[in-house]
């Protein structure tokens, strides 16, 4: 067994303590530099415990899959508003790639592959499934982006209106603000991804790189937690924080139910265990 894969569960617990510590500290001061920090680490936290929970080749996939495809959608809304509406980003974020902040692209990775275990929990009490028919994949696939969409009702109006990372070009939606155009943008590019990731898994199953230990496959779980901990506390509008405990909270809670039986009994049958 490589040492290195065997450390990668110490690893990816390291990593998550320092996004934590990176995360509280935005709730004082919000600066660009914790920004950075903290969506690097949460990015190499899902990468080091996706390696874990799928194996190194299928992680590999998600990260290209989700990288790529973030970075390409966010492209087309920043140039020509396609998806998520018309709108421009500041220099908030950091550095960017052509017009789009060079972290976003890492977070669509992390809070797809955070969606897609949450998802799995949830309906399978495993955090990683096998090869599955097409129509099953496509389900999947939505349920996990309607959880990341969760996440975005109370993160997109704080980066708009509190943090100004980019700025909308219609300001009147329905959303404090928004259009709702942004929510469906987030949704349809959160499928693609983990559809497009769920295709390459029908003619290979996920190959762990070690035993799955019940703890490990928390990680994504508290990281989708922390996210929501951190939108009740700094949430603006202040509105947003009641709507995060609500539309985080459930999905949450569901797949701890759903991690806790697979913990106490294993998955189902043919499910990695």
């Amino acid at each position: 067994m490589n040492p290195i894969l065997t450390r990668l569960p110490i690893l990816s617990y390291v990593l998550l303590a320092i996004f934590f510590l990176l995360t509280a500290a935005r709730g004082q001061s919000d600066t660009t530099l914790l920004l950075i920090g903290s969506a690097a680490l949460m990015f190499a936290c899902c990468w080091t415990s996706a390696i874990h929970l799928l194996g190194a080749r299928p992680a590999l996939h998600f990260v290209v899959i989700g990288v790529v495809t973030g970075w390409a959608a966010e492209q087309m809304g920043a140039s020509y508003g396609w998806f998520f509406g018309s709108y421009t980003y500041t220099k908030v974020l950091g550095p960017a790639l052509g017009d789009v902040p060079i972290i976003i692209p890492l977070m669509w990775f992390a809070l797809t592959y955070v969606a897609y275990v949450i998802s799995n929990l949830i309906v399978w009490q495993t955090p990683v499934d096998g090869m599955a028919p097409l129509g099953q994949a496509a389900v999947m696939a939505l349920l996990a982006a309607l959880i990341v969409t969760a996440y975005d009702l109370g993160a997109d109006p704080y980066m708009v209106f509190t943090l100004k990372a980019w700025i909308m070009t219609m300001t009147d939606g329905w959303w404090f603000g928004e259009t709702l155009q942004g929510f469906f943008g987030w949704a349809f590019v959160s499928f693609v991804i983990v559809f497009g990731f769920r295709l390459t898994l029908r003619k290979r199953a996920p190959q762990p790189a070690l035993h799955i230990a019940k703890w490990h496959a928390l990680v994504p779980l508290l990281i989708y937690g922390g996210s929501m901990v951190f939108q009740m506390a700094a949430g603006s509008p202040v509105e947003t924080r009641t709507i995060a405990f609500f539309a985080m909270g459930i999905p949450l809670l569901c797949a701890l139910i759903g991690w806790w039986r697979w913990r106490g009994k294993g998955g189902p049958q043919g499910a990695l265990a």
